[in-house]
């Protein structure tokens, strides 16, 4: 007798050497507890992870400032979403007067709403730390329960490959203020339905939570949301092609799959053209940010936050602490050939193979680079950088979506090692030895550390205080020295602190360049076009060297500090504050207070 669920049309031979929906029910029921110590690693890991952060509330990630204070500052906005029904789409509360299109940055309202009661009663920094140690640690639960239950029979195998997934060098790389890209535990749950499409009579349902997870995914991180589906896609084609049984069920996959699309199309629609065609959208990223690329050696090279690596050795590969996107060591490069050679009867393992060559190609950029340095040497991105998409995805981390690739490989292997074994008793001992060992030089050396972390200056007083609450009546905003941007970004913090009550000019964002002679218009800037006088303040915060005032830049100041509806200038802890301070006060010719651990300029005389 069969069931709706296990009859001769359903494409029931799983993924791997599982099978895609079958329940094992003795095994699972015998297995709860290693589920739950499964679970358990992730969260000590993650806790690992991001200990000095907890154990040090006042500290910040040292690497990534600026990213840190944005998700705050989105945090709070996700809260406010709630408790004030504000527009979730858009925001007036950085970059007064124009705003900030929030569909067109990482808003990530999926996890900042759920997080509400979390960043109203402790804070945003507290709801911030929390998504991004869950978030790595649900990351890791996600992928064991996918690998457990759909791609192997052990749940040993998942778990080493979940981990993989969730603490390889590039996630722990991201977890520097990327809590939105480490935060992956959607994927797993997308990658399963997919599968389930092919049951027969149940493509509406299946097609509906699809959608529904493919939407949570685009709150999330469109990014990966793009790299899933391609590597999806490749999956199931080689899937099909190498598993006749499972071409059965194509018209109830296709149906599923057009339910998906239609139900999340819908569901989008409005927020997606906010973020398309809605005030402040771009149309894709700088050819500068375009260039960002994975150094071919960074492939057998080691992470800074892993066991093996160092910053020195780390930083000529990549362009910064937060995009070291390969990094997966030599000894794990010639395992993974070695697994692939090994498995490759399996169309599974063939699939995920071509896929992860494809991302590393695209992960090359416009020209291969070797040890910091171009070969001259064209890659394929380069014909495909200006394509719709593709021109907002940032080109190195196409090797970040070898991550998983790599986990999903590492499960099959050690699954395919414990049959071995099991047909091999008496050989039992030195199978486990030589397996145990090859893992521990692949995997012992890329081990994550503790994030680096860097004490933060105190919010002043004359923002907790409410001090500022006066000068912003009327829709005035309030303006730091120097203005944010993705260099300075601690007034976003400031300001997620008072819920967003305090409306900053400018900020840290992504913004079209609308400059009449820019070289790539309409792509994104990291901040509100070029003013005059931001720019002046700018070069003095950098710089320490206060250039010659003229009428000219007086007269701009004013025209600036009325654009941005300034009701106050503040001046906090600064390296070069005295300078900052001097030339504040030679343009406008007030004379600073200080008052709650600032300087205090009130320009409403001047902004009318």
């Amino acid at each position: 007798m069969t069931t709706p669920e296990s009859g001769p049309g359903v494409a029931r031979s799983g993924v791997g050497d599982a099978e895609v929906g079958d329940d094992h029910g003795v095994r699972r029921r015998e297995g709860w507890r290693w589920d739950v110590a499964a679970v358990l690693s992730f969260v000590l890991a993650a806790l690992w992870v991001t200990a000095r952060l907890w154990w040090r509330p006042g500290h910040g990630l040292r690497d990534n400032r600026s990213d840190q204070s944005q998700f705050e500052w989105m945090m709070a906005h996700g809260a406010r979403v709630v408790t004030e029904f504000a527009y979730p789409f858009g925001s007036d509360r950085m970059n007064v007067p124009d705003g900030v299109n929030l569909m067109a940055n990482t808003s990530v309202l999926s996890i900042s709403i759920p997080l509400t009661p979390v960043t109203v009663i402790v804070g945003p920094q507290w709801s911030f730390l929390l998504f991004l140690t869950l978030g790595m640690a649900a990351t890791g639960a996600s992928w064991y329960f996918f690998l457990s239950r759909v791609v192997t029979r052990s749940r040993g195998s998942a778990w080493l490959g979940a981990g993989f997934c969730a603490f390889a060098p590039a996630m722990v790389s991201h977890a520097n203020a990327h809590p939105n890209i480490v935060s992956q535990f959607v994927v797993p749950l997308i990658a399963w339905r997919t599968l389930r499409l092919a049951e027969p009579g149940r493509w509406l349902r299946n097609g509906l939570l699809l959608g529904l997870l493919i939407v949570w995914q685009a709150f999330l991180n469109l990014e990966i949301l793009l790299m899933t589906a391609i590597a999806l896609g490749v999956v199931v084609v080689a899937l099909a092609v190498g598993r006749p049984a499972l071409r059965r069920g194509w018209r109830s996959f296709l149906a599923g799959l057009g339910v998906a699309a239609a139900f999340s199309a819908v569901l989008l629609a409005y927020p997606l053209y906010v973020q398309l065609f809605g005030p402040g959208s771009y149309h894709g990223l700088s050819r500068l940010i375009r260039g960002y690329r994975t150094d071919l050696a960074a492939f057998v090279a080691w992470s800074r936050e892993s066991l093996a690596g160092d910053a020195r050795s780390a930083a000529p590969l990549a362009r910064n602490a937060t995009e070291e996107n390969a990094f997966f060591g030599w000894p794990l490069v010639v395992l993974v050939v070695a697994l692939v050679w090994w498995l490759r009867r399996s169309a599974l393992v063939l699939g995920l193979a071509a896929l992860a060559l494809l991302f590393a190609v695209l992960s090359l950029g416009r020209e291969v680079q070797l040890n910091g340095r171009d070969t001259g040497v064209p890659a394929p991105w380069a014909a495909l950088e200006n394509l719709p998409l593709l021109h907002s995805v940032v080109p190195t981390r196409w090797s970040l979506a070898i991550t998983p690739i790599i986990g999903v490989l590492l499960a099959l292997g050690l699954e395919r090692v414990r049959r071995l074994a099991r047909a091999h008793p008496t050989a039992r001992r030195q199978i486990h030895f030589v397996t145990g060992t090859v893992l521990l030089m692949a995997l012992l050396p890329l081990l994550p550390t503790p994030l680096p972390t860097t004490r933060l200056d105190p919010t002043p007083a004359f923002v907790t205080s409410g001090a500022w609450r006066p000068y912003v009546a009327g829709g005035r905003s309030v303006v730091t020295l120097p203005l944010p941007d993705n260099t300075y970004a601690d007034p976003l913090r400031w300001s997620s602190r008072t819920g967003l009550e305090m409306p900053l000019a400018r900020g840290y964002f992504l913004y079209p360049d609308t400059r009449p002679w820019a070289a790539e218009p309409d792509v994104a800037l990291f901040t509100a076009p070029y003013r005059r006088t931001s720019n002046f303040f700018g070069h003095v915060a950098k710089t320490g060297e206060i250039p010659p005032i003229t009428a000219r830049d007086r007269a701009a100041a004013v025209a600036d500090l009325r654009y941005w509806r300034a009701g106050v200038v503040v001046l906090g802890r600064q390296e070069h504050a005295e300078k900052l301070r001097t030339a504040m006060t030679a343009l406008t010719g007030i004379t600073p207070t200080w008052t709650g651990g600032v300087w205090v300029w009130d320009v409403r005389p001047l902004t009318g």
